[in-house]
């Protein structure tokens, strides 16, 4: 008796996460977050910010992030951009980057945060940034070294 033949089940499509990053310009330098060792895109410098939850617009999203992760309130403006990225091990990014203010420069980094610095964009050596920043941050003069 012949066995039926199987089809194989169909990959499951990967769902897109979407995140807001937060465009915070001061004396023309931009606010950059360093991700800490041990994540799995570890060390490497993004714009400040984070998922956004299925209740959150982008910009609530990053006045939540930037009080969690630096310990600052934000106003949140307009969005810039949108962008897709998808990683080589499998995360798909929808990436809302959007235009903030901080009430204060005085930061309280948590866990989530390594280190905080501010760089004109052509200073952002492309290398050292998250993959999914990269293509905004290249419209702004950044470049790899």
């Amino acid at each position: 008796m012949p066995t039926p033949s199987r089809t194989p089940p169909a990959p499951i499509p990967a769902r897109r996460l979407r995140v807001a990053a937060a465009v915070v310009w001061h004396d023309g330098r931009l606010l950059l977050t360093q991700r800490p060792p041990g994540d799995p895109l570890e060390l490497q410098w993004e714009l400040p910010g984070g998922k956004i939850e299925p209740d959150e617009s982008p910009e609530g999203a990053l006045v939540r992030e930037l009080q969690e992760e630096l310990g600052v309130r934000a106003t949140a403006h307009e969005l810039l951009e949108v962008d897709r990225y998808d990683y080589p091990h499998g995360l798909e990014v929808e990436v809302s980057f959007v235009r903030c203010e901080l009430d204060s420069l005085e930061f309280t980094p948590s866990e989530a945060v390594h280190a905080v610095r501010w760089a004109t964009p052509d200073a952002i050596d492309l290398a050292t940034v998250l993959a999914g920043d990269r293509a905004f941050l290249t419209r702004l003069g950044a470049r790899s070294r």
